[in-house]
């Protein structure tokens, strides 16, 4: 079993950076895909990035392409989300998550975070 725990969020405001970290605990971090979603006030859940074990394939949905970057230490048991150019719809709870490969759907996740709520303000 995988416990995640994000941390690095904040209020931010548009334009402005943030580096959001997921720390795993277990021995067996290298075995998962992990991903980060997340979710805005009054929307469903939304795939924002995804990485291989080894952390050679990454995935990107289109609205955060060329801002965002996901990024994994596997001796540190820690998956990273880096954000620059934040802006104003980035407001959600960012949830990091664990599975067995790096897909954008979130059923395919075993293990997921409590969240770290990224707030942009204009």
């Amino acid at each position: 079993q995988v416990q995640l725990a994000e941390s690095g969020g904040g209020v931010v405001q548009a334009g402005g950076s943030l580096r959001l970290s997921c720390a795993a605990s277990g021995r067996t971090f290298n075995t998962y895909a992990m991903a980060w979603f997340r979710r805005a006030p009054g929307k469903e859940r939304e795939f924002v990035a995804a990485i291989s074990r080894s952390g050679g394939n990454l995935y990107y949905v289109d609205s955060v392409k060329g801002r965002f970057t996901i990024s994994r230490d596997n001796v540190k048991n820690t998956v990273y989300l880096q954000m620059y150019s934040l802006k104003p719809e980035d407001t959600a709870v960012y949830y990091c998550a664990a599975g067995s490969d790096p897909t954008y759907n979130g059923r395919w996740y075993d293990y997921w975070g409590q969240g770290t709520q990224v707030t942009v303000s204009s």
